[in-house]
């Protein structure tokens, strides 16, 4: 019998513990109901906002060596414009997770709320984004963290989750105000802020001079995120950053992730990447006598006899 690698994570069921990562082909229901086909568990949506936002202007992303740096800047069409891309994508079957953002407390339970009514599965806050002034600054603030979430919690019934930003002192003071505030998980982590230049014209290469790096570089950064967070926190964890195969995914699960987000690595892998990663770790779970995902939630916790 094969290991069960379906989970339950903040009230929705998923058929594995992978998600689309915000920013990776979330704008359209048909590139998310791809998504799903290639063997998500659930899709979350690009960030949205409560009013449409241009974004920054080009160049606005750049591969380096170590992963992807990208300055988009938030570009948004509004939430409400999302109502036939999240009514197409939940078509699908699975889990589809709305991102929205703003610049203050009003307008992330305005955008949520809308979000919901749209037929959202769930809600992730995006107060982390590190190259747009005014949300990274939400994310920073404990107090504020926990205020922007209490006040969504209030304005809708669906599961609420998190996403935290390592551009902190301390994430796990974010992460418990989260969590605090009524969060049923939280998602972590966002990018790291990050610069490229270049050395022939002598300047930043993306308009907006920093941005924010994701792919493998990160991955260091982000277990460790979640390895803390693990520790003083009850709710939910979902791992991103750097996932570009089953055993990234497994040093997640091991760090205390009950599920784990996968955005740069579909630039390698193509879709291919999620049924790659559940067919890993079904194998994995298998050859080492583990018959379901949980049993590997926070093992590298244990401490040696």
């Amino acid at each position: 019998m094969l290991p069960e690698v379906s989970i339950e994570v903040a009230g929705l069921r998923l058929r594995n513990p992978t998600m689309l990562a915000s920013g990776f082909l979330g704008v359209s229901g048909e590139t998310l109901t791809r998504v799903a086909e290639a063997g998500a568990g659930a899709v979350v949506t690009k960030s949205s906002s409560l009013k449409p936002r241009a974004g920054n202007p080009g160049p606005t992303i750049v591969e380096v060596p170590v992963g992807l740096l990208n300055a988009i800047g938030l570009a948004s069409p509004g939430i409400s414009m999302m109502k036939d891309e999240v009514t197409e994508a939940k078509r699908s079957g699975v889990p589809v997770i709305v991102s929205v953002f703003g610049f203050s407390i009003s307008e992330y339970s305005k955008s949520a709320r809308i979000a919901e009514s749209l037929g959202a599965d769930a809600v992730e806050l995006n107060i982390s984004c590190p190259h747009v002034s005014g949300v990274a600054e939400i994310g920073q603030d404990p107090t504020i963290v926990g205020k922007v979430t209490r006040h969504v919690k209030r304005a809708v019934d669906i599961p609420v989750m998190v996403k935290l930003s390592p551009n902190v002192s301390s994430i796990v003071a974010i992460g418990r105000s989260a969590e605090k505030g009524g969060a049923d998980a939280v998602t972590a982590i966002n990018t790291l802020k990050a610069m490229l230049i270049d050395i022939h014209i002598r300047l930043p290469v993306l308009s907006a001079k920093i941005g924010g790096l994701s792919g493998p570089a990160i991955k260091p950064v982000a277990v460790r995120c979640v390895h803390e967070l693990a520790e003083r926190l009850k709710v939910p964890i979902i791992g991103v950053g750097g996932i570009m195969g089953w055993e990234d995914a497994v040093e997640f699960f091991l760090a205390g992730a009950s599920a784990v987000q996968i955005g740069t690595a579909i630039l390698q892998k193509d879709l291919h990447v999620f049924s790659e990663v559940v067919e890993g770790l079904t194998n994995y779970m298998k050859q080492n006598g583990f018959t379901r995902v949980s049993e590997l939630v926070g093992l590298a916790h244990s401490k040696p006899e």
